[in-house]
Protein backbone atom coordinates (compact mmCIF):
# COMPACT_ATOMS: atom_id res chain seq x y z
CA UNK A 1 0.00 0.00 0.00
CA UNK A 2 2.85 2.17 0.78
CA UNK A 3 4.17 1.97 -2.50
CA UNK A 4 1.45 2.41 -4.30
CA UNK A 5 1.11 5.86 -2.10
CA UNK A 6 4.76 6.74 -2.76
CA UNK A 7 4.82 6.11 -6.48
CA UNK A 8 1.46 8.45 -6.81
CA UNK A 9 3.34 11.33 -4.38
CA UNK A 10 5.81 11.41 -6.91
CA UNK A 11 3.55 11.51 -9.87
CA UNK A 12 1.76 14.21 -7.93
CA UNK A 13 4.88 16.15 -7.55
CA UNK A 14 6.46 15.87 -11.05
CA UNK A 15 3.11 17.09 -12.38
CA UNK A 16 3.30 20.53 -10.31
CA UNK A 17 6.78 20.69 -10.84
CA UNK A 18 6.30 20.54 -14.97
CA UNK A 19 3.17 23.30 -14.41
CA UNK A 20 5.45 25.74 -12.16
CA UNK A 21 8.25 25.20 -14.75
CA UNK A 22 5.80 25.86 -17.31
CA UNK A 23 4.68 28.96 -15.96
CA UNK A 24 7.90 30.18 -14.53
CA UNK A 25 8.98 30.23 -18.21
CA UNK A 26 5.69 31.93 -19.35
CA UNK A 27 6.46 35.60 -19.59
CA UNK A 28 2.72 36.09 -20.43
CA UNK A 29 -0.30 33.62 -19.21
CA UNK A 30 -4.14 34.30 -20.48
CA UNK A 31 -6.95 31.50 -19.57
CA UNK A 32 -10.38 31.26 -19.30
CA UNK A 33 -12.43 28.33 -17.90
CA UNK A 34 -15.54 28.11 -20.18
CA UNK A 35 -17.88 27.97 -17.07
CA UNK A 36 -19.82 31.51 -17.34
CA UNK A 37 -20.00 34.61 -19.54
CA UNK A 38 -17.55 36.65 -18.96
CA UNK A 39 -18.44 40.23 -21.00
CA UNK A 40 -14.90 41.60 -20.22
CA UNK A 41 -13.33 39.19 -22.33
CA UNK A 42 -15.49 37.33 -24.93
CA UNK A 43 -17.60 38.18 -27.65
CA UNK A 44 -20.32 36.20 -28.55
CA UNK A 45 -21.33 36.34 -32.69
CA UNK A 46 -24.15 37.71 -33.99
CA UNK A 47 -24.68 37.61 -38.06
CA UNK A 48 -24.20 35.50 -40.94
CA UNK A 49 -20.44 35.14 -42.46
CA UNK A 50 -21.86 33.96 -45.78
CA UNK A 51 -19.97 31.80 -47.99
CA UNK A 52 -19.74 28.11 -47.08
CA UNK A 53 -21.02 28.89 -43.82
CA UNK A 54 -25.16 27.34 -43.96
CA UNK A 55 -26.03 29.21 -40.91
CA UNK A 56 -26.59 32.69 -39.11
CA UNK A 57 -24.60 32.85 -35.35
CA UNK A 58 -26.45 33.56 -32.61
CA UNK A 59 -25.66 34.61 -29.06
CA UNK A 60 -27.95 32.10 -27.73
CA UNK A 61 -26.36 29.38 -29.23
CA UNK A 62 -23.45 29.67 -26.69
CA UNK A 63 -24.36 28.16 -23.86
CA UNK A 64 -22.58 27.99 -20.11
CA UNK A 65 -23.77 25.17 -18.17
CA UNK A 66 -22.18 21.98 -15.81
CA UNK A 67 -18.36 23.77 -16.05
CA UNK A 68 -18.47 23.75 -19.52
CA UNK A 69 -19.23 26.38 -22.93
CA UNK A 70 -21.53 24.46 -25.56
CA UNK A 71 -22.07 25.81 -29.13
CA UNK A 72 -24.90 24.84 -30.60
CA UNK A 73 -26.22 23.85 -33.99
CA UNK A 74 -29.59 24.21 -34.53
CA UNK A 75 -32.94 25.02 -36.38
CA UNK A 76 -33.91 28.89 -36.90
CA UNK A 77 -37.64 27.69 -37.16
CA UNK A 78 -37.32 28.74 -40.83
CA UNK A 79 -36.13 26.08 -42.69
CA UNK A 80 -32.21 27.62 -41.76
CA UNK A 81 -29.80 26.99 -39.14
CA UNK A 82 -28.19 28.35 -36.49
CA UNK A 83 -24.36 28.43 -34.90
CA UNK A 84 -22.36 29.66 -32.11
CA UNK A 85 -19.34 31.68 -31.65
CA UNK A 86 -17.30 32.35 -29.08
CA UNK A 87 -14.24 34.97 -29.93
CA UNK A 88 -11.69 36.47 -27.15
CA UNK A 89 -11.95 40.40 -26.77
CA UNK A 90 -7.78 40.26 -26.49
CA UNK A 91 -5.72 39.72 -29.80
CA UNK A 92 -2.74 37.03 -29.50
CA UNK A 93 0.34 36.60 -31.18
CA UNK A 94 3.44 34.41 -31.23
CA UNK A 95 2.88 32.09 -28.17
CA UNK A 96 1.36 28.36 -27.59
CA UNK A 97 -2.84 28.21 -27.75
CA UNK A 98 -4.37 25.36 -26.30
CA UNK A 99 -8.28 24.52 -26.17
CA UNK A 100 -9.59 21.54 -24.35
CA UNK A 101 -12.86 20.52 -26.42
CA UNK A 102 -14.85 17.55 -27.99
CA UNK A 103 -16.25 17.99 -31.61
CA UNK A 104 -19.51 17.06 -33.08
CA UNK A 105 -19.49 13.63 -34.42
CA UNK A 106 -21.75 14.57 -37.89
CA UNK A 107 -21.49 14.87 -41.29
CA UNK A 108 -21.53 18.57 -42.65
CA UNK A 109 -20.58 20.04 -39.71
CA UNK A 110 -17.44 21.82 -38.22
CA UNK A 111 -16.03 22.63 -34.80
CA UNK A 112 -13.01 24.41 -34.00
CA UNK A 113 -10.46 26.38 -32.55
CA UNK A 114 -8.42 28.83 -33.98
CA UNK A 115 -6.94 32.33 -34.53
CA UNK A 116 -8.32 35.12 -36.92
CA UNK A 117 -7.71 38.44 -37.77
CA UNK A 118 -8.87 40.16 -41.13
CA UNK A 119 -10.26 42.60 -43.11
CA UNK A 120 -13.42 43.63 -40.44
CA UNK A 121 -10.74 44.31 -37.81
CA UNK A 122 -8.50 46.77 -40.03
CA UNK A 123 -5.83 44.56 -40.77
CA UNK A 124 -4.74 41.19 -43.61
CA UNK A 125 -6.45 37.75 -42.94
CA UNK A 126 -3.77 35.63 -41.55
CA UNK A 127 -5.76 32.51 -39.11
CA UNK A 128 -5.06 29.48 -37.76
CA UNK A 129 -6.78 26.19 -37.47
CA UNK A 130 -7.89 23.64 -35.37
CA UNK A 131 -10.90 22.32 -37.42
CA UNK A 132 -12.97 19.05 -36.86
CA UNK A 133 -15.02 17.46 -39.75
CA UNK A 134 -17.87 15.88 -38.26
CA UNK A 135 -18.09 13.35 -40.69
CA UNK A 136 -14.81 11.67 -39.22
CA UNK A 137 -14.17 12.91 -35.68
CA UNK A 138 -10.85 10.38 -35.64
CA UNK A 139 -9.10 13.00 -37.56
CA UNK A 140 -8.10 16.45 -37.10
CA UNK A 141 -7.44 19.25 -39.78
CA UNK A 142 -4.73 21.91 -39.54
CA UNK A 143 -4.05 24.97 -41.29
CA UNK A 144 -3.70 28.37 -42.10
CA UNK A 145 -3.62 31.32 -43.86
CA UNK A 146 -1.27 34.24 -44.48
CA UNK A 147 -2.58 37.46 -46.25
CA UNK A 148 -5.44 35.36 -47.06
CA UNK A 149 -3.24 32.62 -49.02
CA UNK A 150 -4.65 28.99 -47.80
CA UNK A 151 -4.70 25.33 -48.94
CA UNK A 152 -1.98 24.51 -46.41
CA UNK A 153 -4.93 21.84 -45.02
CA UNK A 154 -3.05 18.88 -43.24
CA UNK A 155 -5.50 15.86 -42.21
CA UNK A 156 -3.71 14.39 -38.81
CA UNK A 157 -4.70 10.58 -37.58
CA UNK A 158 -6.03 10.58 -34.37
CA UNK A 159 -6.19 7.31 -33.49
CA UNK A 160 -9.39 7.95 -31.12
CA UNK A 161 -12.53 9.43 -31.73
CA UNK A 162 -12.43 12.94 -30.77
CA UNK A 163 -16.25 13.51 -30.27
CA UNK A 164 -16.19 10.39 -27.73
CA UNK A 165 -14.26 12.43 -24.93
CA UNK A 166 -12.66 15.56 -23.86
CA UNK A 167 -8.46 15.98 -24.97
CA UNK A 168 -6.24 18.75 -25.29
CA UNK A 169 -5.37 20.21 -29.19
CA UNK A 170 -2.55 23.13 -29.72
CA UNK A 171 -0.25 24.93 -31.61
CA UNK A 172 2.61 26.70 -31.22
CA UNK A 173 3.03 29.83 -33.64
CA UNK A 174 6.37 31.42 -34.17
CA UNK A 175 7.91 33.26 -36.84
CA UNK A 176 9.07 30.58 -38.71
CA UNK A 177 7.26 27.75 -37.84
CA UNK A 178 3.45 26.47 -36.55
CA UNK A 179 3.76 23.24 -34.33
CA UNK A 180 0.35 21.59 -33.65
CA UNK A 181 0.13 19.57 -30.85
CA UNK A 182 -2.73 17.13 -29.48
CA UNK A 183 -2.71 15.80 -25.70
CA UNK A 184 0.56 17.62 -25.44
CA UNK A 185 2.51 15.97 -28.10
CA UNK A 186 4.11 17.68 -31.09
CA UNK A 187 2.36 15.98 -34.36
CA UNK A 188 3.09 18.22 -37.46
CA UNK A 189 5.08 21.07 -37.98
CA UNK A 190 4.79 23.98 -41.26
CA UNK A 191 7.20 26.34 -42.12
CA UNK A 192 6.35 28.11 -45.15
CA UNK A 193 4.98 31.58 -45.34
CA UNK A 194 3.85 32.10 -41.70
CA UNK A 195 1.64 34.63 -40.39
CA UNK A 196 2.88 37.46 -38.58
CA UNK A 197 -0.68 39.51 -37.46
CA UNK A 198 -1.68 39.23 -33.49
CA UNK A 199 -5.29 37.41 -34.14
CA UNK A 200 -8.43 36.85 -31.79
CA UNK A 201 -9.14 33.46 -30.43
CA UNK A 202 -12.10 31.74 -31.93
CA UNK A 203 -14.69 28.80 -31.52
CA UNK A 204 -17.07 28.37 -33.56
CA UNK A 205 -19.55 25.53 -35.18
CA UNK A 206 -21.63 25.47 -37.99
CA UNK A 207 -23.21 23.38 -40.68
CA UNK A 208 -21.82 23.71 -44.52
CA UNK A 209 -23.31 25.02 -47.81
CA UNK A 210 -23.96 21.71 -50.56
CA UNK A 211 -20.67 23.77 -51.86
CA UNK A 212 -18.66 22.28 -49.72
CA UNK A 213 -19.84 18.47 -49.54
CA UNK A 214 -16.67 17.13 -50.93
CA UNK A 215 -14.92 18.35 -48.13
CA UNK A 216 -17.21 18.68 -45.27
CA UNK A 217 -19.61 15.66 -46.56
CA UNK A 218 -23.46 16.96 -47.14
CA UNK A 219 -25.31 17.68 -44.07
CA UNK A 220 -28.16 16.20 -43.10
CA UNK A 221 -30.03 18.83 -41.36
CA UNK A 222 -29.76 17.01 -37.38
CA UNK A 223 -30.40 19.68 -35.21
CA UNK A 224 -29.46 20.16 -32.27
CA UNK A 225 -25.78 19.41 -32.22
CA UNK A 226 -23.46 20.41 -29.50
CA UNK A 227 -19.71 20.95 -29.09
CA UNK A 228 -18.34 21.32 -25.84
CA UNK A 229 -15.22 23.45 -24.68
CA UNK A 230 -13.59 23.37 -20.98
CA UNK A 231 -11.09 25.39 -20.93
CA UNK A 232 -8.78 27.88 -23.23
CA UNK A 233 -4.93 28.83 -22.47
CA UNK A 234 -2.67 31.10 -24.55
CA UNK A 235 1.31 31.12 -23.34
CA UNK A 236 4.14 33.87 -24.62
CA UNK A 237 7.71 32.17 -23.82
Amino acid sequence: MWKKVSCLIVLLLAFFGFQQGVDAQSKYHYSQELNYYNGNAMELRNGSNGGMFNCNFVPGNVGFNNGLMSLKIDSDGRGGYTGGEWRSKERFGYGLFQVNMKPIKNPGVVSSFFTYTGPSDGTKWDEIDIEFLGKDTTKVQFNYYTSGQGNHEYLYNLGFDASQGFHTYGFDWQADHITWYVDGRAVYTAYNNIPSTPGKIMMNAWPGTHEVDSWLGAYNGRTPLYAYYDWISYDKF
